[in-house]
C-alpha cells in the first residue's frame, strides 16, 4: 500500500512559525528606533531650513529681522512664496503642539510638548523644540 503525502506535516510548520517568531522579534525593535531617527533627521532639516529663510529675510530687508509671534506657525512674513511655503513641523515633538513656536532666549533644557520652536526675537536664533544647544535631540521621559 503505497501512500502519497502531500503537505507539510505539523513539526514542519510549527519550524516555519519558530523561524518567523525569531526574525519578528529581530526586526521590529529595530523599525521602532528607525521611526525616532527619522523624526530627529526630519527636525534637524527643518530647523536648518527656517535658519536660511531667517538669514535670507534679513540680507533682503536691510538687515532686519522678521516679526515672529509666540503661536501656531506664526512665522510672519517667512512663510511666503520668498522663504517658507508652509510653516515647519517639528516631527520630535510630535503631535497638535509640533507648530507652536514659542518666544524665548534658549533652547530646551527638558523634554517637552507644548511647543516645537523656540524664536529669539532679539537676534534671530531659532532652536527646535527638544533638542540642545548643539541641535541635538533631548532624551524621551
Amino acid at each position: 500500500m503505497n501512500r502519497i503525502s502531500r503537505g507539510f506535516t505539523l513539526i514542519e510548520i510549527l519550524i516555519v512559525v519558530v523561524i518567523l517568531g525569531i526574525l519578528a522579534a529581530i526586526v521590529v525593535p529595530l523599525m521602532a528606533g528607525a521611526s525616532e531617527d527619522a523624526a530627529v533627521a526630519t527636525a534637524q532639516t527643518e530647523l536648518n531650513k527656517v535658519r536660511r529663510a531667517i538669514e535670507v529675510y534679513r540680507v533682503s530687508n536691510a538687515n532686519t529681522l522678521p516679526v515672529v509671534t509666540a503661536g501656531d506657525g506664526t512665522w510672519g512674513p517667512i512663510v511666503s512664496r520668498e522663504y517658507l511655503r508652509e510653516p515647519p513641523t517639528n516631527q520630535y515633538v510630535n503631535g497638535a503642539n509640533s507648530r507652536v513656536i514659542t518666544i524665548g532666549t534658549g533652547p530646551d533644557s527638558a523634554f517637552q510638548t507644548t511647543h516645537g520652536w523656540i524664536y529669539d526675537s532679539a537676534t534671530g536664533e531659532v532652536w527646535a523644540g527638544n533638542f540642545d544647544a548643539d541641535d541635538q535631540p533631548l532624551p524621551r521621559p
